[in-house]
């Protein structure tokens, strides 16, 4: 069977046989020891290699969906909602426009840094694969801390701020009418809990299409994107309208009050970033992609100017963490008829949905900035130091050097500077929860020790959701 095969090519069976059939893969659970699930999808395809190729992602992403992947969750909440935060922080309209202008070329370097990198490496989990290749065979012990920690620390804290970020955007846009028509738009308590019953609905929904189909979420992200691409054209047209009506009032600012000091600045440039985020997430795909390398090269140039659903990517990554066992086996199982990750979906979106509750756009967003930086700059050095480490593999792209130094150096600029100029309590929350993850990464993965009743839950979780080990399309 090819890896782009309709799902309809998979004969339909009844409950009972679905029952038997997940009782059946359960024995690809661990029982020993706290081997990961790599082990055991090896051990299961080999006794089960008639239906190797069926339990695996399929590649149903292509050109256009994987470019308006890129589109689709770029041109997002962010432009809406974080222009307000980084003229804030910025000062004036000339400094502002200024910073969007390099957040765009430092995601644009970034996008084809990142395009070297997915193509050397054509494997769905985007850093966390890059980390473990990278620094993995350099020690024992310390080379997988970094993918650890990008793993914990992105799919606990990044991805559901996405979602919450997100979710909560969509709701104050739907709300505010709402509320204006109704005359509450001054309640700031009812306004409060329109916004998080709006979001959890909205976070529901889009887990019941990720939940659904792969095929099914790509096509909702490309009707969101065109109809995305279809407000922004609305919104610069308006504005080009009234410059030639001679509204400049705002432009004759010029540079009055802008910011001096280099932690506002670079909290200015967080929300730049959340605009711009987004560049990455086809390299979570990877797998899914049907050409990765043709994708990749198309993907880095389009441009981020032309900036949804973040579980789509983040789903993904708990597949690859799953698989490599730095977290839970059930993690990187798949539905035996969906073939959608659905244990990872539903963790990502109860984690969103707890973040909307206390959270607010604009802390989240800094919040967001900052934890991301940490990890643009270690991809970084993980592109330069495979340079040396895998200097004969073959290089589909291959970028100027000085590319991902740039990237690099203005990523540590900003995790230090507002730490050293403007600390926040949201950094060192982030910090906390990085060293945090070193007491799991210890026993659980570098000694692999085994949380007492996991495996009896793993069984539980197969049977309720209907997920099964999974392999790579490596393999």
């Amino acid at each position: 069977m090819t890896h782009n095969s309709e799902d309809n090519s998979i004969p339909k069976r009844s409950s009972q046989e679905n029952a038997d059939d997940i009782n059946r893969r359960s024995s690809a659970v661990p029982i020993e020891d706290g081997h990961s699930s790599t082990n055991n999808v090896k051990r299961h395809s080999n006794d089960q290699s008639s239906d190797k190729d069926e339990m695996r992602m399929k590649r149903q992403v292509g050109l256009f969906s994987g470019v308006a992947l890129i589109v689709g969750t770029m041109i997002g909440s962010g432009i809406f909602v974080s222009a307000g935060s980084l003229l804030a922080n910025a000062g004036s309209p000339g400094l502002c426009l200024v910073l969007w202008g390099v957040c765009g070329v430092y995601s644009l370097l970034g996008a084809i840094a990142y395009c070297e990198i997915g193509t050397l490496i054509p494997k769905s989990g985007g850093e966390y694969i890059y980390f473990l290749e990278a620094f993995g065979p350099l020690h024992k012990f310390f080379g997988p801390i970094l993918a650890f920690i990008f793993a914990w620390v992105t799919v606990f804290l990044i991805n559901p701020s996405s979602v919450a970020i997100l979710s909560l955007s969509f709701a104050k846009y739907l709300s505010s009418p709402i509320l204006t028509a109704v005359n509450f738009c001054q309640d700031d308590y009812l306004s409060y809990v329109l916004d998080r019953l709006l979001a959890t609905i909205c976070i529901g929904a889009i887990t019941f299409v990720n939940c659904y189909s792969v095929k099914g979420a790509t096509q909702v992200q490309n009707i969101f994107t065109i109809g995305k691409l279809t407000a922004i054209a609305i919104i610069i047209g308006g504005g080009l309208y009234y410059l030639s009506l001679g509204y400049t009032e705002n432009l004759e600012i010029g540079f009055e009050g802008s910011a001096t000091s280099f932690g506002q600045i670079a909290t200015a440039f967080y929300g730049g970033l959340w605009a711009y985020s987004g560049w990455n997430n086809l390299n979570f795909i990877t797998e899914e992609l049907r050409n990765p390398y043709r994708t990749g090269e198309m993907q880095c140039w389009a441009p981020p100017w032309f900036l949804l659903l973040v579980q789509q990517t983040e789903r993904c990554l708990l597949q690859e963490v799953g698989r490599e066992g730095h977290s839970p086996d059930f993690l990187s199982y798949i539905h035996i008829e969906k073939k959608t990750p659905v244990a990872p979906i539903l963790l990502t979106s109860l984690l969103g949905i707890l973040m909307i509750i206390p959270g607010d756009i604009a802390s989240l967003i800094d919040f967001f900035g900052f934890a991301i930086s940490i990890f643009y700059c270690a991809a970084m050095v993980a592109l330069i130091v495979m340079r040396y480490t895998k200097k004969d593999e073959h290089r589909p792209i291959k970028v100027p050097i000085i590319i991902p130094v740039i990237v690099m150096v203005v990523s540590a600029i900003l995790v230090i500077a507002p730490i050293a100029v403007a600390p926040q309590v949201q950094y060192f929350y982030v910090l906390l929860f990085i060293f945090a993850g070193l007491i799991f990464y210890v026993p659980f993965v570098y000694y692999k020790k085994t949380v007492p009743g996991i495996n009896s839950f793993t069984i539980f979780l197969q049977k309720l959701l209907e997920i099964v080990p999974t392999v790579s399309h490596e393999s």
